[in-house]
Protein backbone atom coordinates (compact mmCIF):
# COMPACT_ATOMS: atom_id res chain seq x y z
CA UNK A 1 0.00 0.00 0.00
CA UNK A 2 1.49 3.34 -1.06
CA UNK A 3 2.04 6.13 1.42
CA UNK A 4 -0.20 9.23 1.20
CA UNK A 5 1.32 12.02 -0.85
CA UNK A 6 0.97 15.74 -0.21
CA UNK A 7 1.23 18.26 -3.05
CA UNK A 8 1.52 21.86 -1.79
CA UNK A 9 -0.31 24.69 -3.54
CA UNK A 10 -1.33 28.31 -2.90
CA UNK A 11 -4.46 29.36 -4.78
CA UNK A 12 -7.69 27.73 -3.59
CA UNK A 13 -9.49 25.73 -6.29
CA UNK A 14 -12.96 26.68 -7.46
CA UNK A 15 -14.80 23.80 -5.83
CA UNK A 16 -16.77 23.25 -2.64
CA UNK A 17 -14.81 23.15 0.60
CA UNK A 18 -17.24 20.80 2.34
CA UNK A 19 -15.20 17.57 1.83
CA UNK A 20 -11.84 19.26 2.44
CA UNK A 21 -9.73 18.57 5.53
CA UNK A 22 -9.80 21.67 7.71
CA UNK A 23 -6.79 22.10 10.01
CA UNK A 24 -8.02 24.52 12.67
CA UNK A 25 -5.19 25.62 14.92
CA UNK A 26 -4.51 27.80 17.92
CA UNK A 27 -0.86 28.32 18.75
CA UNK A 28 0.72 24.86 18.59
CA UNK A 29 -2.60 23.04 19.07
CA UNK A 30 -4.86 21.57 16.40
CA UNK A 31 -8.59 20.84 16.49
CA UNK A 32 -9.48 17.15 16.19
CA UNK A 33 -12.24 14.65 16.82
CA UNK A 34 -11.15 11.81 19.10
CA UNK A 35 -12.77 8.41 19.37
CA UNK A 36 -10.62 6.26 21.65
CA UNK A 37 -7.21 6.04 19.98
CA UNK A 38 -8.58 7.23 16.63
CA UNK A 39 -7.97 10.86 15.66
CA UNK A 40 -9.80 12.61 12.84
CA UNK A 41 -9.27 16.03 11.26
CA UNK A 42 -12.65 17.80 10.76
CA UNK A 43 -13.94 18.70 7.31
CA UNK A 44 -15.10 21.99 5.89
CA UNK A 45 -18.70 20.80 6.11
CA UNK A 46 -18.43 20.60 9.90
CA UNK A 47 -17.08 24.14 10.26
CA UNK A 48 -18.32 26.12 7.23
CA UNK A 49 -17.69 29.59 8.67
CA UNK A 50 -14.04 28.79 9.42
CA UNK A 51 -13.63 26.96 6.12
CA UNK A 52 -14.69 30.05 4.21
CA UNK A 53 -11.77 32.03 5.71
CA UNK A 54 -9.16 29.26 5.52
CA UNK A 55 -5.93 29.15 3.51
CA UNK A 56 -5.49 26.46 0.89
CA UNK A 57 -2.49 24.26 1.70
CA UNK A 58 -2.58 21.74 -1.14
CA UNK A 59 -3.75 18.20 -1.84
CA UNK A 60 -3.29 15.13 0.34
CA UNK A 61 -4.05 12.17 -1.93
CA UNK A 62 -6.46 14.32 -3.97
CA UNK A 63 -8.18 15.67 -0.84
CA UNK A 64 -8.10 19.46 -0.45
CA UNK A 65 -6.44 20.72 2.75
CA UNK A 66 -7.02 24.09 4.38
CA UNK A 67 -5.65 25.87 7.46
CA UNK A 68 -7.24 28.52 9.65
CA UNK A 69 -6.68 29.93 13.13
CA UNK A 70 -9.32 29.43 15.78
CA UNK A 71 -10.01 32.85 17.36
CA UNK A 72 -8.93 33.13 20.99
CA UNK A 73 -12.44 33.84 22.23
CA UNK A 74 -13.98 30.87 20.38
CA UNK A 75 -14.59 27.59 22.16
CA UNK A 76 -14.07 24.35 20.22
CA UNK A 77 -17.37 23.06 18.77
CA UNK A 78 -19.08 20.09 20.40
CA UNK A 79 -17.33 16.83 19.59
CA UNK A 80 -14.03 18.53 18.78
CA UNK A 81 -11.09 19.41 21.02
CA UNK A 82 -7.73 21.16 20.80
CA UNK A 83 -4.73 18.88 21.27
CA UNK A 84 -1.00 19.56 20.97
CA UNK A 85 -0.04 18.97 17.35
CA UNK A 86 3.00 16.96 18.50
CA UNK A 87 0.66 14.47 20.15
CA UNK A 88 -0.59 13.41 16.71
CA UNK A 89 2.71 11.68 16.00
CA UNK A 90 2.18 7.91 15.72
CA UNK A 91 -1.57 8.51 15.85
CA UNK A 92 -1.87 9.65 12.23
CA UNK A 93 0.24 8.82 9.18
CA UNK A 94 3.41 10.80 8.52
CA UNK A 95 1.99 12.77 5.59
CA UNK A 96 -1.02 13.97 7.60
CA UNK A 97 1.26 14.86 10.50
CA UNK A 98 3.37 16.94 8.11
CA UNK A 99 0.33 18.82 6.83
CA UNK A 100 -0.70 19.59 10.41
CA UNK A 101 2.74 21.10 11.03
CA UNK A 102 2.46 23.18 7.88
CA UNK A 103 -0.95 24.40 9.02
CA UNK A 104 0.48 25.69 12.31
CA UNK A 105 2.94 27.93 10.49
CA UNK A 106 0.50 29.21 7.85
CA UNK A 107 -2.22 30.05 10.36
CA UNK A 108 0.21 31.93 12.60
CA UNK A 109 1.66 33.86 9.66
CA UNK A 110 -1.80 34.90 8.49
CA UNK A 111 -2.86 35.99 11.99
CA UNK A 112 0.29 38.01 12.75
CA UNK A 113 0.67 39.81 9.39
CA UNK A 114 -2.75 41.34 8.85
CA UNK A 115 -1.14 44.77 9.19
CA UNK A 116 2.13 46.12 7.82
CA UNK A 117 5.01 46.23 10.29
CA UNK A 118 6.45 49.23 8.44
CA UNK A 119 3.51 51.62 8.03
CA UNK A 120 0.65 49.95 9.88
CA UNK A 121 -1.74 49.69 6.94
CA UNK A 122 -3.74 46.50 6.18
CA UNK A 123 -2.12 43.77 4.11
CA UNK A 124 -3.72 41.74 1.34
CA UNK A 125 -3.05 38.23 0.05
CA UNK A 126 -0.86 37.89 -3.04
CA UNK A 127 -2.25 35.49 -5.67
CA UNK A 128 0.02 32.63 -6.71
CA UNK A 129 2.35 32.71 -3.72
CA UNK A 130 2.29 32.44 0.06
CA UNK A 131 2.54 36.12 0.86
CA UNK A 132 0.68 39.12 2.23
CA UNK A 133 1.53 42.56 0.86
CA UNK A 134 0.92 45.97 2.36
CA UNK A 135 -1.89 47.78 0.55
CA UNK A 136 -0.05 51.10 0.95
CA UNK A 137 3.75 50.70 0.82
CA UNK A 138 3.71 47.29 -0.95
CA UNK A 139 6.04 45.60 1.56
CA UNK A 140 5.63 41.80 1.26
CA UNK A 141 5.42 39.46 4.25
CA UNK A 142 6.14 35.74 3.95
CA UNK A 143 5.75 32.93 6.50
CA UNK A 144 8.69 33.09 8.90
CA UNK A 145 11.17 30.22 8.87
CA UNK A 146 14.08 30.34 11.30
CA UNK A 147 17.02 28.16 10.17
CA UNK A 148 18.68 26.12 12.88
CA UNK A 149 21.52 23.59 12.90
CA UNK A 150 21.68 20.30 14.76
CA UNK A 151 24.78 18.14 15.03
CA UNK A 152 25.79 14.73 16.34
CA UNK A 153 29.41 14.70 17.55
CA UNK A 154 31.16 11.32 17.59
CA UNK A 155 34.43 9.95 18.96
CA UNK A 156 35.11 6.40 17.85
CA UNK A 157 32.10 4.37 18.98
CA UNK A 158 30.84 7.08 21.35
CA UNK A 159 28.59 10.07 20.80
CA UNK A 160 28.28 13.31 22.70
CA UNK A 161 24.74 13.95 23.95
CA UNK A 162 23.50 16.77 26.12
CA UNK A 163 20.55 17.50 28.37
CA UNK A 164 18.99 20.88 27.75
CA UNK A 165 17.94 22.66 30.93
CA UNK A 166 14.75 23.83 29.19
CA UNK A 167 13.52 20.46 27.93
CA UNK A 168 10.04 19.72 29.30
CA UNK A 169 11.19 16.13 29.93
CA UNK A 170 14.64 14.97 31.10
CA UNK A 171 16.28 13.36 28.08
CA UNK A 172 19.59 13.69 26.24
CA UNK A 173 19.85 14.81 22.63
CA UNK A 174 22.18 16.23 20.01
CA UNK A 175 23.35 19.83 20.13
CA UNK A 176 21.41 22.48 18.22
CA UNK A 177 21.06 26.22 17.82
CA UNK A 178 19.66 28.96 15.62
CA UNK A 179 21.65 30.62 12.85
CA UNK A 180 22.71 34.20 13.53
CA UNK A 181 22.54 36.85 10.77
CA UNK A 182 25.67 36.76 8.65
CA UNK A 183 26.62 33.20 9.64
CA UNK A 184 27.03 30.19 7.42
CA UNK A 185 25.55 26.91 8.65
CA UNK A 186 29.05 25.57 9.26
CA UNK A 187 30.00 28.61 11.33
CA UNK A 188 26.83 28.20 13.38
CA UNK A 189 27.66 24.58 14.19
CA UNK A 190 31.16 25.48 15.38
CA UNK A 191 29.93 28.44 17.46
CA UNK A 192 27.02 26.62 19.09
CA UNK A 193 29.13 23.60 20.03
CA UNK A 194 31.90 25.77 21.46
CA UNK A 195 29.44 27.88 23.45
CA UNK A 196 27.40 24.98 24.80
CA UNK A 197 29.98 22.26 25.53
CA UNK A 198 33.40 23.77 24.80
CA UNK A 199 34.78 21.20 22.33
CA UNK A 200 36.32 21.50 18.87
CA UNK A 201 35.11 19.71 15.74
CA UNK A 202 36.46 18.25 12.52
CA UNK A 203 35.06 16.50 9.45
CA UNK A 204 31.72 18.28 9.50
CA UNK A 205 29.28 16.61 7.08
CA UNK A 206 25.74 17.39 5.99
CA UNK A 207 23.22 14.75 7.12
CA UNK A 208 19.77 15.99 6.13
CA UNK A 209 17.07 18.49 7.02
CA UNK A 210 13.65 18.52 8.60
CA UNK A 211 10.95 21.19 8.80
CA UNK A 212 10.17 21.73 12.47
CA UNK A 213 6.89 23.65 12.86
CA UNK A 214 6.99 23.47 16.67
CA UNK A 215 9.68 26.15 16.57
CA UNK A 216 8.75 27.63 13.18
CA UNK A 217 12.17 26.47 12.01
CA UNK A 218 14.03 24.40 9.46
CA UNK A 219 16.46 22.03 11.14
CA UNK A 220 19.63 21.38 9.12
CA UNK A 221 21.42 18.29 10.39
CA UNK A 222 25.16 17.56 10.45
CA UNK A 223 27.54 14.97 11.79
CA UNK A 224 31.02 15.86 13.07
CA UNK A 225 33.97 14.23 14.75
CA UNK A 226 35.50 15.31 18.04
CA UNK A 227 38.75 17.25 17.49
CA UNK A 228 39.73 18.22 21.04
CA UNK A 229 38.86 20.01 24.25
CA UNK A 230 37.22 19.09 27.54
CA UNK A 231 33.46 19.15 27.97
CA UNK A 232 32.45 22.39 29.70
CA UNK A 233 28.71 22.98 29.69
CA UNK A 234 27.48 26.56 29.64
CA UNK A 235 25.29 25.95 32.71
CA UNK A 236 22.44 27.97 31.23
CA UNK A 237 21.04 26.21 28.19
CA UNK A 238 22.89 22.92 28.70
CA UNK A 239 22.58 21.27 32.10
CA UNK A 240 24.91 18.34 31.43
CA UNK A 241 26.71 16.62 28.55
CA UNK A 242 28.45 13.24 28.38
CA UNK A 243 29.92 10.68 26.00
CA UNK A 244 27.67 7.65 25.52
CA UNK A 245 28.16 4.32 23.80
CA UNK A 246 25.30 2.56 22.04
CA UNK A 247 25.18 0.02 24.88
CA UNK A 248 24.79 2.68 27.56
CA UNK A 249 22.30 5.16 26.13
CA UNK A 250 20.25 7.57 28.26
CA UNK A 251 16.69 8.49 27.41
CA UNK A 252 16.82 9.94 23.87
CA UNK A 253 14.37 11.92 21.68
CA UNK A 254 11.33 10.32 20.01
CA UNK A 255 11.55 9.05 16.46
CA UNK A 256 9.75 12.00 14.87
CA UNK A 257 12.82 14.24 15.24
CA UNK A 258 15.94 14.61 13.13
CA UNK A 259 17.91 14.35 16.39
CA UNK A 260 16.71 10.77 16.75
CA UNK A 261 17.50 10.05 13.10
CA UNK A 262 21.07 11.24 13.66
CA UNK A 263 21.41 9.02 16.72
CA UNK A 264 19.81 5.98 15.05
CA UNK A 265 22.06 6.37 12.00
CA UNK A 266 25.18 6.36 14.19
CA UNK A 267 23.94 3.33 16.14
CA UNK A 268 23.49 1.46 12.85
CA UNK A 269 27.01 2.43 11.72
CA UNK A 270 28.60 1.23 14.97
CA UNK A 271 26.74 -2.08 14.83
CA UNK A 272 27.80 -2.59 11.23
CA UNK A 273 31.44 -1.85 12.09
CA UNK A 274 31.46 -4.25 15.00
CA UNK A 275 29.59 -7.13 13.39
CA UNK A 276 31.94 -9.95 12.34
CA UNK A 277 31.99 -10.90 8.69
Amino acid sequence: MSQPRFIPAYDAPERPRDPALLFVVRGLDVLVAEQGETVRIPTGAELPALAAEAHFLGLLDDVDCYAVALPKDTEPPAGLKLVPARSLYNRVDEALFGVAGRALAIAEWDSTHRFCGRCGQPTVLVPGERARRCSACRTPFYPRISPAVIVLITRGDSMLLARNANFPEPFFSTLAGFVDPGESLEETVAREVKEEVGVELKNLRYFGSQPWPFGRSLMVGFTAEYAGGDIRVDGQEIAEAKWFTIDDLPRIPPRLSIARKLIDSFIAQVKARNTPG
